[in-house]
Order: C-alpha cells, then sequence, then structure tokens
C-alpha cells in the first residue's frame, strides 16, 4: 500500500530555464538546490510558470526527471502533468510516475471548456490511471472554467488520491466554500503569493508560489510563521515583500520571474513564443521593485 504524504507549506512553481532553446539543466540544477537552501517543502515543475505550453513531450518529462534528481529527496516533487485532453494527461502523468515525482498537479482543461460533468470524468480517469496523490488546479482566468466546489467534493470522494486543489481564482470565499465542504484534510494552496495569508486565515495549507523562485526563504518563513500562530511575523514578511509578489504579475507569469531570475544571474533570460521578453517600462519598474525589497543591490 503506498505510503499517504502530506502537502502543506511552500511549493515553487519552478521555471524552465533555456538556452539556445533547449532546456538548461546546468541552470534547472541550480534554481532547484537554491529553493532546498531556502527551505521549500516542495517544487513544481512544468506547471504554467514553467512554461509546459510550449515543451514537447520528451523535454516536458525531462524536465520532471531533472526535478527529481536534483530535489534528491530534500523537498517533494509535485509535477505539472494537466492537459486539455485527457490522454496526454494520463501519459504524462504515468511518465511522471515513473520518474520519482511525488505527486502531480491538475490543471482544468483549457480552450475545449468542459461542462462540470466533463470535468469530473476527466480528473476521475486521470486518478484512475496512476497511484499517485493528485492536486487540482483551478485557474479561470486561463482556462476560461473553474473546478466547481461541488465538483470538487464529489471527485475527493470518488477517487481517494485527488487529496488537494490549488486555488488560482483570487476567490477567498472558494476557500470557506471548500473547506466546509471537504473538512480539514483536504489540502488547498493558494495560487496567488499575494494571497496567501488571507487564504491560510480561511483554512489553506499554503501556496504554489512564483515569488518563492527568487526570495525561497522569505516565503517559506512567512508560510512557516503563520502555519506556528505568529501571525505578525507572517505579516511583516507579506508586506515587506508585497510589491514582489504583485509586480511579478505586471506582465504574463513567468515573463516577469524569468527577469527577476537573470537579473540575479541565475539563468539566461529566454523564452519560448509566444512569450517575449519584458517591455522596458515594466522591466524597470521590476527591477525597481528588486531594489527596494533588497533581492538586487
Amino acid at each position: 500500500m503506498q505510503k499517504q504524504l502530506s502537502f502543506t507549506g511552500t511549493y515553487t512553481a519552478i521555471v524552465t530555464p533555456f538556452k539556445n532553446n533547449k532546456v538548461d539543466e546546468a541552470a534547472l540544477e541550480k534554481l532547484v538546490k537554491m529553493q532546498i537552501r531556502g527551505g521549500v517543502d516542495g517544487i513544481v515543475p512544468v506547471g504554467t510558470t514553467g512554461e509546459s505550453p510550449t515543451l514537447d513531450y520528451e523535454e516536458h518529462i525531462r524536465v520532471i526527471e531533472l526535478a527529481v534528481k536534483y530535489a534528491a529527496g530534500k523537498v517533494k516533487v509535485m509535477a505539472g502533468t494537466g492537459a486539455n485532453s485527457t490522454k496526454e494527461a494520463i501519459y504524462l502523468t504515468k511518465a511522471a510516475a515513473d520518474a520519482g515525482a511525488d505527486a502531480t498537479l491538475q490543471v482544468a482543461p483549457y480552450y475545449n471548456k468542459p461542462s462540470q460533468e466533463g470535468l469530473f470524468q476527466h480528473f476521475h480517469a486521470i486518478a484512475r490511471a496512476t497511484k499517485l496523490p493528485n492536486i487540482l488546479y483551478s485557474i479561470p482566468g486561463r482556462c476560461g472554467v473553474e473546478i466547481a466546489v461541488e465538483t470538487v467534493n464529489r471527485l475527493a470522494h470518488d477517487s481517494l488520491n485527488i487529496v488537494g486543489i490549488k486555488e488560482a481564482g483570487g476567490n477567498a470565499d472558494r476557500v470557506s466554500q471548500l473547506r466546509a465542504a471537504l473538512g480539514p484534510r483536504f489540502t488547498i494552496f493558494s495560487g496567488d503569493d499575494a494571497l496567501t495569508l488571507p487564504f491560510m486565515a480561511l483554512g489553506a495549507h499554503g501556496v504554489v508560489s512564483v515569488a518563492s523562485n527568487i526570495i525561497p526563504r522569505e516565503v517559506s518563513q512567512m508560510v512557516g510563521s503563520f502555519a506556528s500562530g505568529n501571525l505578525e511575523a507572517a505579516q511583516k514578511l507579506h508586506y515587506r515583500y508585497y510589491s514582489i509578489f504583485k509586480d511579478l504579475f505586471i506582465e504574463t507569469n513567468p515573463v516577469p520571474v524569468k527577469a527577476a531570475l537573470a537579473m540575479m544571474g541565475v539563468l539566461e533570460e529566454e523564452y519560448r513564443l509566444p512569450l517575449v521578453p519584458m517591455s522596458g517600462k515594466n522591466r524597470e519598474i521590476l527591477r525597481a521593485t528588486l531594489r527596494g525589497c533588497g533581492v538586487l543591490k
């Protein structure tokens, strides 16, 4: 019987570094080790922040394999294996299991806009195809569809390996609704750094963070402080880094966070079309914010 893992705390939605249009494996290793030193609980490779839509299958699986290798059991690996095709999601999920991932993150199907019954059947089929714990991912702003609370509740009771959800709809009331429907054991992650503390106040267990790519220790301390009951310390960290939380979304994620990491010397600033570098104006805003928060000198 598979050991049931718990998923709480800070999980970094890790970027995928590129160099000469290939995955920069050395930079990825550097970034993962930076996360481990920063004290995060886990990493999420090939999610939205990992530019999964522009990776082919081989690259997608390779990034998961590398993430598992570089994590070396020191942090958990929650692999992004969702898709708008159920068959594709199952294929990637099985590959993630073979690679040694601890869990998968399953985004709601995008563009095809399934009904709630379609969403249920999609996630149900994936859960049946793997023994890995699955974390649902509701981000209606990108997918055009929200996983309804009733559907989440139905899935959690139908499939015991559907153990949580990443909430990225910006709606704190959803946390209350989910907690009331699903009880205390079902994991809820904030999908927005700026909403981590408000969500945790309502029962969320942590965050899948973009900001922790650049400030892993600080985000981990903020989440850990709140979880241990030190609200004052958590609030201080929230307000100190709030401008980073906001400005990392001044343009489409992951463009700003990759720009920030490049400014820090962690990786080459390279994207794949249709993503392009930040505008000059926004780049200077981000640079000033990073300097103001002490991330850059």
